[in-house]
């Protein structure tokens, strides 16, 4: 047993810890807390250092990283697209070679800053990730602009002057129809959609990343579009194509040039465009060589593979050696 000199001094030590001790610690009612001070919101940092001030921490180290925009905007709300974005963001991670951010508005095509909005994140920034951390966006959305100004000058920069990919998905040709530049950047605007049915397609450069997943001649089951005047396959390179020898009068009657590639690929400035007009019917994404050529597609559009995306066009300008 300790001496009585010890245990005096072992008591007095107790009572002092129950003295300081919090009284919700003794089964008390806590006196209530002085309230602190509200912190003044933050000002939005900007210049070059922005995001990454905002986002320190790298979530996906030695990832490509895609934006996934499924904003419908104004146009036909295509049910496949919940599918379409689940292989999409699938495929990334399967494979480990990019990661997916999903969004369904256009908030992210921006290089700005993201600052919150309500009570309490008004004005202050967050770490919602702009233009800036993406190195392809893959667009699923139809319809009119509902972007701003700034936000249609930043996506095309991004793309042109940045170098990064974009992959236009199955209803892209038919959004933006009053946004002259975008039409530039995808290479057309839909005209005419055939109904879904079987038809014959050809693949026009079987090099290309993700073409050789289908033989040179096959049948397909989608909905597939035709572009409208005056586009022409010559400003633009061809992956596939309807064959335009097995077309009804009808069908040709849409187009009589013949003229209908479906997958297409093209430069836009130091940037890359993927224009992958297939995927109408939530089934072709589950189809396994589709897939392969979607995600060889998205690979191409994010750098991760090189290949020869020049325009018949852009061939014959060159000069000769």
């Amino acid at each position: 047993m300790p001496s009585r000199p010890a245990a005096c001094v072992a008591a007095a030590a107790a009572l002092a810890a129950i003295a300081l001790a919090p009284a919700a610690a003794l089964g008390q009612p806590a006196a209530p807390a002085s309230p602190a001070p509200a912190a003044s919101p933050a000002a939005a940092p900007s210049g070059p250092g922005a995001m990454a001030a905002i986002n320190p921490a790298d979530p996906w180290p030695g990832m490509k990283r895609l934006l996934v925009i499924a904003d419908v905007q104004t146009g036909f709300h295509h049910d496949s697209i919940n599918h379409a974005i689940g292989v999409i963001e699938q495929l990334g991670r399967e494979h480990h070679e990019w990661a997916t951010v999903i969004r369904t508005d256009s908030q992210l095509l921006t290089k700005a800053p993201i600052v919150g909005q309500g009570t309490r994140y008004a004005g202050r920034p967050v770490n919602a990730r702009n233009l800036t951390q993406f190195d392809a966006v893959f667009f699923l959305g139809s319809g009119t602009s509902t972007l701003t100004e700034q936000q249609k000058a930043d996506l095309l920069s991004f793309v042109r002057e940045d170098g990064k990919g974009f992959v236009a998905g199955h209803a892209a040709s038919v959004a933006y129809y009053d946004w002259p530049a975008y039409l530039d950047m995808i290479g057309g605007f839909m005209d005419y959609e055939y109904r879904p049915a079987p038809m014959a397609l050809l693949t026009e450069d079987p090099a290309f990343p993700g073409a050789r997943a289908f033989p040179r001649r096959f049948v397909f089951n989608d909905q597939f579009p035709v572009m409208r005047a005056p586009f022409s396959s010559k400003d633009v390179h061809v992956i596939l194509r309807l064959d335009a020898d097995a077309l009804t009068p009808e069908q040709r009657s849409h187009r009589p040039d013949g003229d209908i590639p479906v997958v297409w690929a093209k430069t836009y400035g130091k940037g890359r465009v993927y224009n992958l007009t297939i995927g109408h019917r939530e089934e072709v994404w589950d189809d396994a060589a589709f897939r392969e050529l979607a995600r060889q597609g998205i690979r191409w559009a994010l750098g991760l593979v090189k290949a020869d995306a020049r325009s018949p066009a852009e061939r014959d300008a060159e000069p000769a050696r």
